[in-house]
């Protein structure tokens, strides 16, 4: 990474906005943290974090003009962009959440845990539980297979394209806890809450 690259973390009315950019500031990683398409067009990378509604979620981004301008930079321009927890949410076709459109940059669904142990297995899925590793990738860099990430999520991405599943994770149900395809990237858990590993993997993101 360069030192003039910069890392915009996207605000579109909600996400641990903060706690991402004080991991890249005690690493010395360039970014701001901006709601204005033009700051997203002269990006070099994208964090697209979020917890929340993601009906809501993509009525901000459309009310804030950010559509337009995120698919600009992703799926024309191929800049790296990372999905954090909702933001990776938002990347799929449409979600149970809201019965809602998302971006359309993975062929995917995000549906809700059908949980059928429900005095073992609480919705949402909060807390500390383990990754496994799918495939070789930079955003894994030393990262060990099977680390331990912490989640908050009641939804999760149902994936079309096995190619494109990074992680997975069980809870009751195995599911995708994180994807990569192409320059797209995202994670269901939150990096940000998870310690060294999580700063790790952000880094990670920021050297791509």
């Amino acid at each position: 990474m360069t030192l003039s690259s910069k890392v915009l973390i996207v605000d579109y009315g909600t996400g641990n906005l903060n706690s991402i950019k004080r991991i890249l500031d005690r690493s010395k990683i360039h970014s701001i943290i901006s709601s204005q398409a033009k700051d997203v067009l002269s990006a070099d990378k994208i964090i697209l974090p979020g917890v929340g509604h993601f009906g809501k979620a993509m009525a901000n981004l459309k009310q804030l003009d950010l559509v337009g301008a995120l698919n600009e930079v992703v799926m024309i321009r191929r800049k790296p962009v990372l999905g954090v927890c909702l933001g990776m949410q938002l990347m799929a076709l449409r979600s149970q959440e809201g019965d809602a459109d998302g971006l359309g940059w993975l062929d995917a669904e995000t549906v809700r845990f059908d949980i059928s142990d429900r005095q073992r297995y609480k919705v949402p899925h909060v807390g500390w539980n383990q990754v496994s590793i799918k495939k070789n990738s930079s955003l894994m860099s030393g990262v060990q297979d099977l680390s331990e990430f912490y989640f908050a999520h009641s939804y999760y991405l149902r994936m079309n394209d096995p190619s494109d599943v990074l992680n997975e994770t069980t809870y009751e149900t195995t599911f995708t806890s994180a994807i990569e395809k192409d320059n797209i990237f995202g994670v269901q858990y939150h990096p940000e809450k998870s310690h060294d590993v999580g700063v790790r993997l952000i880094t990670n993101f920021a050297a791509i």
